[in-house]
Order: structure tokens, then C-alpha cells, then sequence
């Protein structure tokens, strides 16, 4: 079975990569020698592409239906209105009580660490958000802290965006100085997709500011198919674990990338060869631009109950959607 890859990369620091991504998608089908009509310009208007170079090379040539490039390439489908997809499907403006935090679950935190990722996914429940208006000023990060240190129920603080290893060493520092100082908050939680395509940004400074912060750090990854992880990533997974900083990853289920049994078997055995304990498989939120993802509820129990018999039960992650205004996320059984 094939679990990680071992494809020559570029080794331009972390930064640089980010600063030479991919944004035209005629550049992409150049490269990739897609066929014409492969990508939609004003899907691309919308929301831009987003794609560090590096990602081609898991990127079969000539394939637009590859499952890696299907989740980055704009197509002419999302700008069809299909009833019951919306720009907000998780209701989070409402649950937006100071800008740049999202409070919708007890014990528990996000902040909009960043308004940007690495890459764009083209299912991305945030990508109608307003980053603009929950840009994280300092006046707003201090505003924050004060809302946290007033709720003695909150204990977990969760880092997300965009991405929130977007931003540099020195300010996740800062935050992590403020948080630090609020005595009730007991874990940090990160939310990212970014060492998945540059696994460089797992540096060693990144790594020793989880190692001296008092707060228990948890990363979530998101990759969603097999070949999305390879030997670069689990070699910058490997400081991660010995820091013992828990590691979890989230998958959105997607129809055409990995909607078969065995690809979603063979995801969640290369994440824990890497260390990485399978964590969530999300049904997709019903985000407007996405339907042409969807899943229905019938198949995605079937797949999930292959899973169950194929995998030991710490290998199966749990199947859940997200719905506006509840506790939690629900379960879907």
C-alpha cells in the first residue's frame, strides 16, 4: 500500500513559498497541460486561486478530475445557485461577539488568527467570510483577551482563519504571551492546513514555542486524500511528536476526491504511520460555490461503515456535520 511519497521539492524557506504561489489559473493549466475549458476565470474572481508550486508534483499532468487539483481549481460549476447552499451555512456572524473571535461552543474559543491560507480550498465553508471586518488589530487581540479572561469557562483556545501559520514566529509569540496570562485557559488548539502543502513551516522555532508554553498544544491537520501527504511532511511531523504535541487530523468528505472506501482507508492509515490520529470526517458544509462536493447523508454512512469494518476503532474517524446554532457538532450514525 502506498502511504507517503517520496517526490523531489523545492527547498525555499517557508516564507518565499508563500510568496510564489500559484494564483492565475491559466499559469496552473499551463503547467499542468490541462485540456482547455479546465477552469473558470470568474469562479477565479470570486475566490482566487491559491497553490504553492510545490503542489504539482502530486498532480497527475493532463487530469483535471485529479483528486488533488479538483480541491484548488475554480470551475464554472460553483457560480451555479443551488437552493439550500448559502454564504454563511454555519451562521457564524452571529456568533461573532468581539471581531476576530468566533464563541459558538461552551469551553471554547476561535480566533480569526489570520484572513488568509496558503491555499484556497474550493469547498472552504469561509469562503464568503468577511476576514475585513475581523482583521486581528491589536486593539481587537486586547479586546479578545479581555472576553476571554471574563468567562472562567473557557479553557481552550483555538488558532484558525485563514490559516494561522501564515503569520510569523514572533507574533503566534505574542499571542501566545496573552494567552498565557489568562489563568483559566488550559489547552491551545491549532487549526491548519498549511504543513500539508509546505511542511517547512514546521520549523524549529515553531516547534520550541510549543515546547515552552504552558498551555497543552494540539495541531489539526487537514488533508483529505492519501497522496496529499508524503515524506517532507512526516519528517517536519517528527519534532511535533517528540514535543509531544498532539496531533489530529480533520478530512472533509468530497465527492470525486475521496468518496471511495479505499481511499479514505488508506488516508487514515498514512496519517497515523505519521503519528496522526484520524479525528473528524466532516460531511461538507453547504457553503454557496460548493455543491458539485456534496456527499449524500446515505453513502457517507455506507463509507463510514466500511471504515468500521476495515479499520481498528482509533483509526475510524468520526463522521459529523456542523449545524448552525447547536451546542456541538452533530453525529451522524
Amino acid at each position: 500500500m502506498h502511504i507517503i511519497t517520496d517526490a523531489p521539492r523545492q527547498t525555499n524557506s517557508w516564507q518565499q513559498q508563500l510568496q510564489e504561489l500559484i494564483t492565475d489559473p491559466a499559469e496552473l493549466a499551463r503547467l499542468l497541460k490541462l485540456p482547455p475549458g479546465s477552469f473558470s476565470q470568474a469562479a477565479n474572481e470570486g475566490f482566487g486561486l491559491r497553490l504553492p508550486r510545490a503542489m504539482l508534483s502530486k498532480i497527475e499532468p493532463g487530469n483535471p478530475d485529479d483528486p488533488i487539483l479538483r480541491q484548488f481549481l475554480p470551475v464554472a460549476r460553483e457560480l451555479d445557485a443551488v437552493p439550500g447552499f448559502h454564504r454563511d451555512p454555519l451562521a457564524e456572524e452571529e456568533a461573532n461577539p468581539v471581531p476576530g473571535l468566533i464563541h459558538k461552543y461552551h469551553g471554547r474559543v476561535l480566533m480569526m488568527a489570520a484572513g488568509h491560507c496558503a491555499v484556497n480550498c474550493r469547498y472552504c465553508f469561509r469562503r464568503h467570510f468577511s476576514y475585513t471586518e475581523n482583521r486581528l488589530t491589536g486593539q481587537n487581540f486586547r479586546a479578545i483577551l479581555d472576553y476571554i479572561a471574563s468567562d472562567h469557562s473557557i479553557t481552550e483556545v483555538i488558532l484558525s482563519g485563514g490559516d494561522p501559520l501564515t503569520v510569523s514566529n514572533r507574533q503566534l509569540q505574542e499571542w501566545l504571551h496573552g494567552f498565557e496570562g489568562i489563568g483559566h485557559l488550559q489547552r491551545l488548539r491549532i487549526h491548519t492546513r498549511l504543513p500539508v502543502v509546505i511542511p517547512e513551516r514546521l520549523d524549529h522555532d515553531f516547534v520550541e514555542l510549543l515546547v515552552s508554553t504552558r498551555l497543552q498544544s494540539v495541531l489539526v491537520l487537514h488533508a483529505n486524500h492519501p497522496r496529499e501527504l508524503d515524506q517532507p511532511l512526516a519528517q517536519a511531523l517528527a519534532g511535533l511528536k517528540q514535543a509531544n504535541v498532539t496531533l489530529l487530523n480533520q478530512a472533509v468528505l468530497l465527492k470525486g476526491i475521496n468518496d471511495q472506501a479505499e481511499t479514505l482507508i488508506e488516508l487514515s492509515e498514512a496519517l497515523f504511520a505519521m503519528g496522526v490520529l484520524p479525528y473528524y470526517l466532516h460531511l461538507l458544509d453547504r457553503v454557496a460555490g460548493a455543491a458539485d462536493f456534496w456527499v449524500p447523508d446515505a453513502e457517507a454512512r455506507l463509507l463510514h461503515q466500511a471504515l468500521l469494518t476495515a479499520l481498528p476503532g482509533y483509526l475510524v474517524p468520526k463522521l459529523v456535520r456542523e449545524i448552525a446554532h447547536l451546542s456541538s457538532k452533530s453525529w451522524v450514525n
